[in-house]
Parts: C-alpha cells; structure tokens; sequence
C-alpha cells in the first residue's frame, strides 16, 4: 500500500511555486523540470489543485500561483485535492475473503474499526503540517 506519488508532487509544486515565483513564470514546463516528471502529469496535478481552490493558474503560459497563505494550507488540503487514495481509503481490503473461514469471514469486523482508527490519525497528522513548514525548510536547505 502506498500513497500516490502525486501528493510528493504537489507539494513540490507549491514549493517551486513559493521559492521562484519572483524570479520566473512557473509553468508545467518549468515545474516538470524540477520534479523530472511529464508536463503532462505536472498539468493535472496543478488541475486539481486548481480545483481545489489551492493554486490559480493563467492561461497559456502564465504560470501558476498560490492564492493564499502558505501557513493556510495544510499537507490534509493537498493529500485531498489530488485523491491520493481510492474511495477515500487509505487501505484497500482484498476483495473476496473466504466466508468459508471463520478468519475470512470476520477479517472486516476484526479490522476495519482499526484501520480507521490509523487513517484518522495520519489525516490529523497531515493537517498539522502546513506550507509554510515546508517553506522553511525548503530556506534552510537551499
């Protein structure tokens, strides 16, 4: 089980949104050159981020930008904008237990209670860390 790769990109994004956004026009095009991704997928990312009311993006070559504070943005608003998870779920039951087991049958009762109970604590995790955390860091490092 792993979270999709599109969360560690968006927040790539924002921070190469924040860290050039005086000096350039960032476009999917420069942005895919620092994620080393296709503009492609930098585009659709930026389109549900986009959606999700975190980045504005102008048409054309434009470039993208970040509408509000960064410390009003939290990794929870990008890990939902970008549907990193299927339904919703952080972890996907195998589909088809054996009822004929008394393990199988009652594997669902047994877990989903508490892997709610870990999705719930890293969403409240993830809504802990803003951009701005990440903006400092991205300071100290660069």
């Amino acid at each position: 089980m792993q979270i999709s790769s599109r969360f560690t990109l968006a927040v790539h994004i924002f921070a190469c949104i924040d860290t050039f956004k005086d000096q350039y026009k960032v476009t999917s095009d420069f942005l895919a050159g620092s994620t080393n991704v296709n503009p492609v997928i930098i585009r659709k990312i930026l389109g549900q981020l986009k959606a999700a009311g975190l980045v504005e993006v102008a048409r054309g070559s434009g470039g993208a930008s970040i509408p509000k504070p960064l410390d009003e943005i939290t990794f929870l608003d990008i890990y939902h904008a970008v549907d990193c998870v299927e339904k919703g779920e952080l972890f996907h039951f195998h589909e088809n237990p054996n009822t004929n087991c008394p393990v199988g049958r009652n594997i669902h009762h047994v877990l989903d209670d508490k892997l709610m109970r870990v999705q719930r604590a890293m969403e409240q995790e993830l809504a802990s860390i803003t951009l701005a955390d990440v903006k400092k860091d991205v300071k100290k490092y660069i």
